[in-house]
């Protein structure tokens, strides 16, 4: 029974374990949260430029700086510090840059009202007029006035 416990306590914790004790950022996650300033417009774990005069040093500078011990927000804040909101692939989720990540959601939800209103809208229109009950369309001096006219158009 101790056993079963012991089990099901390590399975149910081991992971997050196992995820604490490598809190280590990886280079290329942190590259790829830096815009690279040679005018490629990627990414610096993504520019394709071999020798690339900004991202093969940041490159060199982010390892260096994980050797030393730093997190990952630590390293992005410093670069940030550096060149400004620039750097950053994405806009960060505080102040006006809020308004970037919202504001997808916010178009998405008013079109998606827009649509709903409009759809309410065709459903509770009345019918088109129909003929009468009792078969009679027109009333029979009015066809012939009708008719008259439009053979006279003719």
């Amino acid at each position: 029974m101790h056993r079963l416990i012991i089990l099901i306590v390590l399975l149910g914790f081991g992971p997050a374990l196992v995820l604490r004790a490598d809190n280590r950022p990886s280079a290329d996650a942190i590259a790829d949260g830096l815009t690279c300033q040679c005018g490629c417009g990627l990414t610096v774990a993504n520019c394709n430029h071999p020798q690339c005069e900004f991202s093969v040093p940041v490159r060199t500078q982010i390892e260096a700086m994980i050797a030393r011990g730093l997190s990952g927000r630590q390293i992005l804040a410093s670069y940030r510090a550096k060149y400004g909101e620039k750097i950053l692939s994405s806009p960060t989720t505080s102040g006006f840059n809020l308004v970037a990540w919202l504001m997808p959601f916010g178009a998405i939800f008013a079109g998606g009202g827009l649509i709903f209103m409009l759809f309410g809208r065709w459903r509770s229109r009345p019918p088109p007029p129909t003929a009468p009950a009792d078969g009679v369309a027109f009333d029979p001096a009015l066809r012939e006035q009708l008719e008259g006219e439009v053979k006279h158009d003719l």
